[in-house]
């Protein structure tokens, strides 16, 4: 059974966690993972739940809660006021992806996460979606449309762009990165991809291993919101049978260093492409600690580039929070 259709039956397990309020007792959760980004998942179709911030950290937590990178919470779009504007522009969008970061923090969405999303609504008979067809939902980055695939789903991530355009189309680089194990701050470009990246390119495996991202890299200038920091090695050679392969960590904002990041993979493959010039190709293979993922470049509406992400999504465990 290839493992992006493969739902585990359900368990019996209660989450040991104290939580800051009684209400969410009895609720039922999941926990999945792509590429070993991992969510605690909520589903939610009556809006009943309004999780706060200090309980999404506590059950993200690994040492007193489910854990977990972030925790998405299904919901109807038509429940909330940014699902709802989505709706009038796209009917389609029924379902919402309410994404908090394993901090609590709010965040615009997370491209491991949206295949995950989409793979635990099929696993809750929230959604009928076969191999091949595709499904629209709603994000804080906006409308996403996901395919099932054979191996997972692919994910069109929308249209990238700089975050300093004048400054990455002048001089390559916008940004100055500094992290523990590097001994001198490296030049970076900032990519949104809905959510805010900066990328530094590094020379080989072994100084991206001592690259040390406990703490936050400093990034100057910083974006208004923060930013994930990914550092990238190109590689050797980069290109082959048209497709281009680059490894990646990352730390990501409001989290800390996790095994994957969809958006921050689609943000590498941007900036590595940007450095290469003309000729690098659309397709690539992004290695990340917890597995591979592929993006590609395509044209997409109104003459702007569009980002798909694919991969595979996995549920590992069902359970009710005691």
């Amino acid at each position: 059974m290839d493992e992006s259709s493969a739902v585990p039956a359900r368990q019996s397990a209660t989450s040991g966690a104290s939580m800051t309020a009684s209400g969410l007792a009895g609720l039922a959760f999941s926990k999945g993972h792509g590429t070993g980004n991992d969510f605690v998942l909520i589903a939610d179709p009556g809006d009943a739940h309004e999780i706060t911030p200090e309980q999404v950290a506590q059950l993200c937590d690994r040492h007193v809660g489910i854990g977990g990178d972030g925790l998405i919470r299904a919901v109807p779009s038509r429940f909330l006021p940014e699902g709802r504007d989505l709706l009038e522009q796209d009917p389609e969008a029924e379902w919402f992806m309410d994404y908090r970061n394993g901090d609590g923090s709010l965040s615009e969405m997370c491209g491991n996460g949206v295949r995950v999303f989409v793979h635990f609504l099929i696993a809750e008979k929230l959604v009928d979606l076969g191999p091949g067809e595709t499904l629209t939902i709603g994000t804080r980055g906006g409308i996403k449309k996901v395919v099932r695939t054979a191996n997972g789903y692919a994910v069109d991530m929308g249209p990238w762009e700089f975050i300093f355009p004048q400054e990455a189309t002048t001089k390559a680089m916008d940004a100055l990165v500094s992290a523990e194990g590097l001994e001198v701050a490296r030049p970076g470009l900032s990519v949104s991809m809905g959510n805010p990246h900066t990328v530094v390119a590094l020379a080989e495996l072994k100084e991206l291993s001592a690259t040390q991202l406990f703490r936050a890299p400093v990034v100057d200038p910083k974006p208004a919101n923060g930013t994930n920091v990914e550092f990238v090695v190109p590689a050797e050679p980069l290109v082959e049978d048209g497709v281009g392969t680059i490894t990646m960590r990352v730390h990501e904002r409001g989290v800390g260093e996790t095994q994957s990041c969809g958006t921050g993979a689609c943000a590498a493959a941007v900036a590595i492409r940007h450095w290469a010039g003309n000729t690098a190709p659309d397709d690539w293979h992004v290695k990340v600690p917890g597995g591979v993922v592929d993006v590609k470049f395509f044209p997409g509406a109104g003459g702007r580039e569009h980002v798909e992400l694919s991969g595979p999504a996995v549920i590992v465990a069902t359970g009710t929070l005691s």
